[in-house]
This record gives C-alpha cells, structure tokens and sequence, in this order.
C-alpha cells in the first residue's frame, strides 16, 4: 500500500511553544517522515508521509499540540510532494 501524504497548516499559538521539536518526535514515534517549519505569519507548515493510520493518530496529537500550544486550525490538504526519508525541522520561511 502506497503511504499517504499531507500537506498541513496549523494555526493558533504554535510558535515558542515547542510544537516544531515536538511534531518531530511524535512523527518519528509513528513511523511518519516529512518536514515542519515556522512561518513568517504565525502558523507552522507540515509536510507528512505514512500510513493512513499513523497520519490519523499524528493529526489527533496536532490538534492539540505540546504543553502550552493552542490549536485553533489545521488546514489539511493531500499533496503530490515527493515523500523525504525521514522527519526534518526546516528553516523558517
């Protein structure tokens, strides 16, 4: 079964809270690999790859984030981009 890939977008108070480090580590818990970034406007920018079943499980701790997070938003869309090898946290855009 091909992995499934998503392009996510999530909103609130997700910068200086330790979302980026820790969507790392529980992507890389569930096998998923991908990038997250800050940007410039607030939100973080994600890039993830797995199963269905990992995505859902990644997506349901997005939407609550670490300690001191608050989510307000995900904007989720499929994407065709290539699947990377493993779980990065990239540069701010």
């Amino acid at each position: 079964m091909k992995p499934e890939r998503l392009h996510l977008l999530i909103s609130g108070q997700v910068q200086g809270v330790g979302y980026r480090a820790s969507l790392q580590r529980e992507a890389v818990a569930r096998h998923v690999s991908g990038w997250v970034r800050n940007l410039r406007d607030g939100r973080v920018e994600a890039l993830v790859c797995g199963s269905a079943f990992a995505l859902e499980s990644l997506l349901d701790w997005a939407r609550q984030g670490p300690p001191g997070a608050r989510v307000d938003d995900i904007d989720c869309r499929p994407t065709t981009e290539p699947p990377p090898a493993d779980f990065t946290i990239r540069p701010t855009a």
